[in-house]
């Protein structure tokens, strides 16, 4: 086991993709104590050109113009149009994935996103035997964008991921039905009075967790507002992430608010929040739907960015783990039969508890672990 070598390439694009990468990076520091493991940001402007203006492109739509970004995801969603940009990508990204390659001589390298996944397959069909190379989908659906052939292990969060796979010309015995990976130590929690004591909440208040993923995304701003609609009286912790401007907006509705309300900037202890928290709130991000589904938290879903994000919305409410908010349906109503209805919150929970894959980081590290012994010994 001594002396293996792990590149974990991921994307700062919100903050999933390298949360999962972090995941698996910590199940493998136990499986190979004695390894070199990287994470690596793909969109830093120092590592790859292409995708870092590709980020602040992707930003830039979806602040000012959303509607293009939706059509974009639908053009590269279907086969000839995915399979276009796929390559254009592959062949921008070549010599950023040989530099990785060179400076890190991985045995494995592992992709949380599919733009370095591009880049990996690039490099893994014209040098099938210097790596094994291996994706985590970090979503609930399949897009084009994130198959590549050339792939030899997939970390998938369903069952019918799998097969999607299976239908794009994957082998089945290359595809694993895993789970979303997230930090172990994210089932490690503070007591829930603690948490909301540091607060200067009360247990016998309900509390509600606002949330908008690493960007503040998510109509976090509506959100509050409407809870002040709301019959019920709240407890609210709503985190802006790292969107500063976004936090001192929030600050000031929060001084004129009835509920009782804490504003957090980025924080790591998410988890702790959830424990304490009743309910959340939230944009549909697959890694903030799979830690809640970790933390048993039922979830109102709306705002999603347009593409995969409503996917995830759907899937899981259709589950019944938790509501999702369309534009046929409106939010203060759906929180008012909530909060006025304790047996649907019980209900999220139970369904929420049958589908959590808590140790799927795990799983994907002990997979690796066997893959590359045999990828090394053929």
């Amino acid at each position: 086991m001594k002396g293996r070598s792990f590149l974990i390439i991921a994307a700062s694009i919100g903050s999933g993709h390298i949360k999962a990468a972090e995941a698996v990076s910590d199940e493998l520091r136990i499986k190979y104590p004695d390894a070199s493991i990287e994470i690596v940001d793909f969109t830093e402007w120092k590592i790859s050109w292409a995708t870092a203006f590709m980020k602040a492109c992707y930003l830039f739509m979806l602040k000012f113009i959303p509607n293009l970004y939706e059509l974009m995801y639908r053009f590269t969603g279907g086969k000839a149009g995915g399979l276009s940009v796929q390559s254009l990508i592959s062949a921008i990204t070549s010599a950023d994935i040989a530099s990785l390659v060179k400076k890190y001589r991985p045995d494995a390298i592992v992709c949380t996103h599919p733009f370095p996944a591009g880049a990996a397959s690039w490099r893994k069909e014209r040098h099938p035997e210097e790596f094994l190379f291996s994706t985590v989908i970090t979503d609930y659906s399949v897009h084009q964008m994130w198959i590549y052939t050339n792939a030899d292990c997939y970390f998938v969060a369903r069952e019918a991921m799998k097969t999607d796979l299976i239908s794009a010309g994957l082998p089945a015995d290359n595809v694993w039905v895993t789970g979303i990976p997230v930090k172990a130590s994210f089932h490690q929690t503070e007591d829930r009075s603690s948490v909301l004591a540091g607060l200067g909440f009360t247990p016998e208040i309900p509390t509600v967790l606002i949330m908008g993923g690493g960007l503040g995304l998510g109509g976090m701003e509506y959100t509050l507002k409407t809870l002040e609609k709301v019959e019920q009286k709240l407890q609210l912790i709503v985190i802006a992430g790292r969107n500063e401007e976004l936090k001192r907006r929030l600050e000031e509705t929060a001084k004129e608010s009835r509920q009782n309300v804490r504003v957090l900037g980025f924080t790591q202890a998410v988890r702790d929040y959830m424990a304490a928290a009743d309910l959340l709130i939230s944009k549909p991000g697959a890694l903030t739907i799979t830690e809640a589904l970790s933390a048993e938290l039922p979830m109102v879903l709306h705002e999603p960015i347009p593409g995969p994000e409503t996917e995830n919305a759907v899937y899981i409410s259709r589950l019944g783990a938790a509501v999702w908010v369309n534009k046929e349906t409106k939010l203060e109503e759906e929180l008012n039969g909530i909060f006025s209805s304790p047996e649907k919150l019980a209900a999220m929970r139970e369904r929420e508890h049958a589908l959590k894959r808590p140790y799927a980081a795990r799983d994907i590290a002990e997979t690796l672990s066997g893959e590359l012994e045999k990828f090394i010994r053929a």
